[in-house]
């Protein structure tokens, strides 16, 4: 009886180790397939600002599986020679094309503008720089309040007016520090916008002849809002509409009733006459 039950005991070990066996047979296997599909990434050693000029301290390569290559992910180190980032990167992140600007570019904030953009900067204060939370990276509209041209109308001392006149405007830098990881907010007395030709006209003029001011908006909204803009008359008509209680319909009026006419009498016409109790008839 005893030999059987250590017979049966011996039998299932053996079992369990054929399988134990197997499985790491089959994972040792997977594990050869998977190294011979790999390649080499470049990947961030460091921190890497934006703007910075790529140095060989600041990448190495790596392996990286072929199945799960990241699009535009560099592999020959001679790509990376001298090479600007537009993006900052986190150490462990792979290189890609996108996030380099196109070989030959000077570092600085230069290497970040897009083609075709321009680069301006415009003074703020901790109320028109959106208390510091306008960082970069982030996209804001610009107000510009001053003065209507064109005759005034009739009772109207003030002819200023507030109006939208750039929209969606990506912010380059605060002040001199152009890192867009940062979310803690900064007041600063600088902010730098990325804009066309035509939006760096516009803005310029619009700070000449008023007072400018920015306006947060949501990263994921690119729609465009047109507005007429809001004058001091259309302001206190909102602020009466607000206020004061609607008024009430007007009544139609009632239709006017007649007046009894007095009658007409004829010549030879009978009237009676009463004096105390005598009554006499008498004839006009």
């Amino acid at each position: 009886m005893r030999n059987t039950r250590a017979l049966v005991m011996m039998l299932i070990a053996v079992v369990l180790a054929g399988g134990a066996v197997l499985v790491a047979a089959r994972w040792i296997n997977g594990q050869a397939a998977s190294t011979a599909g790999t390649g080499k990434v470049a990947v961030a050693l460091v921190d890497i600002a934006l703007g910075s000029r790529l140095n060989p301290d600041m990448v190495r390569l790596v392996d990286w599986p072929a199945n799960a290559m990241p699009p535009g992910a560099i592999s020959d180190p001679k790509l990376l020679a001298s090479r600007v980032t537009r993006a900052s990167l986190q150490r462990g992140e792979p290189l890609m094309e996108g996030k380099l600007a196109p070989p030959g570019t000077q570092g600085g904030l230069s290497a970040v503008v897009a083609e075709g953009k321009r680069a301006m900067t415009v003074r703020v204060n901790d109320v028109v720089g959106v208390a510091g939370f306008a960082l970069p990276g982030n996209f804001v509209d610009v107000l510009v309040n001053t003065q209507e041209d064109g005759p005034r109308h009739a009772g109207m001392k003030d002819a200023s007016i507030s109006k939208i006149v750039l929209e969606r405007i990506l912010v380059l830098a605060i002040a001199q520090e152009a890192g867009r990881d940062e979310t803690k907010p900064k007041v600063v007395n600088a902010v730098t916008l990325e804009l066309s030709p035509q939006q760096a006209e516009r803005l310029d003029l619009a700070r000449s002849v008023g007072t400018l001011s920015l306006v947060l908006r949501n990263q994921a909204d690119p729609d465009p809002v047109r507005t007429d803009g809001a004058t001091k008359a259309s302001l206190l008509d909102a602020r009466l509409a607000a206020v004061l209680p609607a008024a009430a319909p007007a009544r139609p009026a009632a239709p006017a009733r007649p007046r009894p006419q007095p009658a007409v009498r004829e010549p030879g016409d009978m009237v009676e006459v009463m004096r105390g109790t005598a009554v006499s008839f008498e004839r006009y």
